[in-house]
């Protein structure tokens, strides 16, 4: 099973630059095409949050535009730059979101592997929160089918990396999640996005990872007082692969094009 992890689209209204610089539109066009093109094709493609930059309907118009060109099933969560009643509406004829509350499901899709969405953005903050509501849905749906190989996606992180302006912002309630997640060996991945890096970490017994973004990435820096900056860095996208006996093998792709082919070895 082939399963496309993109984020961080941060689509703006038609016409308009990404910080006035970058346009994020173009780039996630770009990701859609070639997420589109692989083969073979994904089973899935999974959206892990900030769709659009500032939870405009303008915003939400274009990225359904791009979206709808886009003929692979695809499920979506919030991040902090959506607004969550804005991105409820922006997928409400897709049926899987709930029609209120935080955006937690299973998405309904068939295949040996089950993807668990959980909505822990704050609206109006950005960090985000593992809450009770968030934990008994989760500890409720690995119960369930407690042997099925299983991926958790959110969208901020909950641990932290080190880079001072993004622990600012990760998830809280990580260490209740990991003691959950540890119950249940099943769980293969948790998808993150948020920090706009690629970064993986052991956690509650399993692998954390978060997903890069298509539009520019955050400074990697570790100083106490580094200042918060980005770059137009290579975009990139997660292509996680599971197979019965191997597992999940997690590949990051960069996004565009590049010389090649060449002979290999």
């Amino acid at each position: 099973m082939l399963i496309a992890q993109i984020s961080d689209a941060h689509c703006r209204p038609e016409g308009v630059l990404y910080q006035g610089v970058i346009d994020s539109n173009a780039l996630f066009a770009a990701a859609l095409r070639q997420v589109a093109a692989l083969r073979p094709r994904p089973d899935l493609v999974l959206f892990s949050g900030d769709l659009v930059d500032e939870g405009s309907a303008a915003e939400y118009v274009q990225a359904r535009a791009l979206l709808d060109r886009f003929d692979l099933p695809l499920f979506v969560l919030p991040g902090n730059h959506d607004e969550r009643e804005a991105f409820r509406r922006c997928f409400a004829d897709k049926g899987y979101l709930p029609s209120q509350g935080a955006l937690h499901y299973i998405v309904p899709a068939p295949g040996p592997l089950r993807v668990v969405a959980l909505d822990v953005t704050i609206p109006g903050e950005h960090h985000g929160r593992f809450d009770e509501a968030a934990e008994a849905f989760l500890e409720e749906a690995l119960r369930r089918e407690p042997e099925r190989p299983t991926l958790v996606m959110m969208h901020q992180p909950p641990f932290s990396c080190g880079v001072p302006y993004l622990d600012a912002y990760w998830c809280q309630g990580g260490e209740r999640l990991a003691a959950l997640i540890a119950r249940f060996p099943a769980v293969e991945r948790l998808l993150c996005g948020h920090v706009h890096r690629f970064m993986m970490r052991r956690f509650g017994g399993t692998i954390a990872c978060t997903a890069p973004s298509t539009t520019s990435a955050i400074a990697l820096a570790f100083a106490a007082d580094a200042q918060a900056a980005s770059y137009a860095e290579p975009p990139a996208f997660l292509l996680h692969h599971w197979r019965a006996g191997p597992g999940l093998v997690s590949h990051l792709v960069p996004i565009g094009e590049f010389p090649g082919p060449y002979d290999f070895g």
